[in-house]
């Protein structure tokens, strides 16, 4: 099932729960979120880890931070990621706008046979925060004895 198709959400969309901190979280297009990445270019990643590359989205009005997760995590975790996402507001914590869950088909070659092969796609908005990551900050900022108790 293409998101592509359920979901209706715009840029303009985007743009205003970006001020609007009573807006629900709701399904984002995959081609949104590679059209304010710039196709996931690698010029617009702004951190990366294990299970995500975290890529910067350029919006009219402001930017945003595009989490794209590793094919690792199955569609009951992501479910209960987005769920518990959704449910943390605090002024501490960077605001979850969005998700994106498109999973399409891709021929592929299996054992001298073309299969088709499902290709998901989960990722996660967030509002951009512009002073970087937060590890990066607790690491040149705090002593190593604290982050330990941490």
């Amino acid at each position: 099932m293409q998101m592509d198709f359920l979901s209706s959400t715009t840029k303009s969309d985007l743009e205003r729960m970006l001020f609007d901190e009573t807006e629900q979280p709701k399904a984002l297009p995959l081609s949104l979120l590679a059209e304010i990445t710039n196709g996931f270019s690698d010029k617009q990643i702004i951190g990366q880890g294990g299970f995500a590359v975290v890529y910067q989205g350029m919006l009219n009005c402001g930017k945003v931070a595009v989490k794209r997760l590793c094919n690792t995590l199955m569609h009951e975790e992501f479910q209960r990621e987005v769920v518990c996402l959704m449910m943390v507001k605090h002024k501490n914590v960077v605001r979850f706008l969005e998700y994106c869950a498109d999973t399409q088909g891709s021929m592929e070659r299996y054992n001298g046979k073309f299969v088709m092969a499902d290709v998901q796609q989960r990722l996660l908005c967030f509002e951009y925060l512009p002073k970087g990551s937060l590890d990066k900050y607790i690491t040149g900022r705090i002593m190593w004895h604290v982050k330990f108790i941490l």
